[in-house]
């Protein structure tokens, strides 16, 4: 079994059921000193990671060529060079399907993302939906996953508010703060990798993965400084004025915000009801009130009420 971007947030939560499933794994990542710590949730020899860019065609072919079953979670949230969203969600999930239809792979599934749409504001939606075409193309029977965003430990959504409710004075709320998320638990949406792959009835089928509830932006920003205990005023932000604070954020190394982040923001990431979702795969999903304070204790105030 074969795991592109396996050592990613999603990825060490799948890569750990299925190893708890006796599966062997290949772990197919940018940097496998970095994936390193994957090893020890498995046996022995059960998880393997190597070196496999997407991007690397021959690098793709040989990681697949013994799999009965690939796993896409390969994924970038924002571009380090102009074309990345395309080479890495759109090109290399094609060269994927690819290659995987060449080794007689029998399973594929690969997650997308809540909002790809061919006419998407967003560099990022136009290339996850350009993947979800090109992969099709090559393997119609892939499923596809498409979460809102997810939130979980190790999540960049929750964890960067809070941080920067730590040392700053305000947050800024984008467009007012109206937009509307589905927050889904990292552990849900590994947990629908897992139960697809054990339902045949999910070949060649699409599942939007949402929480219980919607929230607004603004929501969200209030339940983190609450959650944390720290009082700061929330600056409603127009778009316009947000693009040209992001066109200089989006310098910097793993930047907080991007004028592509930005136009993501125009558009609710919630779950629309045309596709299957958590519930079709036997799956409940979690409240992340549930799940949330327990990982952003670490930035709550001195003297700030726990919340149980």
């Amino acid at each position: 079994m074969t795991v592109f971007g396996g050592s990613g947030f999603l990825g060490r939560y799948v890569v750990e059921r299925l190893a708890r499933q006796g599966n062997v794994l290949t772990i197919a990542v940018r940097d496998p000193e970095a994936a390193k710590f994957l090893r020890p949730l498995g046996n022995v020899g059960q998880i393997t990671p190597i070196y496999c860019p997407v991007q690397d065609e021959e690098g793709v072919t040989a990681a697949v060529a013994s799999a009965h079953t690939v796993i896409n979670l390969a994924g970038i949230r924002y571009e380090s060079f102009h074309g990345a969203f395309d080479a890495v969600h759109d090109e290399g999930a094609a060269r994927i399907a690819r290659a995987a239809t060449v080794a007689g792979v029998r399973r594929l599934v690969q997650v997308s993302a809540l909002g790809a749409h061919a006419d998407a504001l967003s560099k990022f939606g136009r290339s996850k939906a350009a993947g979800e075409v090109a992969t099709r193309e090559a393997f119609p029977g892939v499923t596809l996953l498409r979460p809102s965003v997810i939130f979980g430990p190790e999540d960049r959504f929750f964890n960067m508010f809070a941080s920067l409710a730590r040392c700053l004075p305000l947050l800024p709320l984008y467009g007012g703060g109206h937009t509307r998320f589905q927050p889904v638990y990292v552990g849900d949406v590994a947990a629908a990798v897992i139960a697809a792959l054990a339902d045949v009835a999910s070949v060649g089928k699409t599942y939007e993965l949402g929480g219980p509830r919607t929230y607004s932006l603004a929501e969200l920003l209030r339940y983190v400084l609450d959650t944390v205990g720290r009082k700061r005023l929330l600056l409603p932000v127009p778009f316009a004025i947000g693009h040209m604070m992001a066109l200089i954020l989006e310098r910097i190394p793993n930047p907080l915000i991007t004028r592509d982040r930005l136009l993501q923001l125009t558009v609710d990431s919630v779950v629309t009801g045309k596709e299957a979702c958590l519930a079709d795969l036997g799956i409940e999903p979690t409240s992340l009130e549930i799940v949330v304070p327990g990982y952003l204790g670490r930035y709550r105030s001195a003297g700030a009420a726990r919340r149980i």
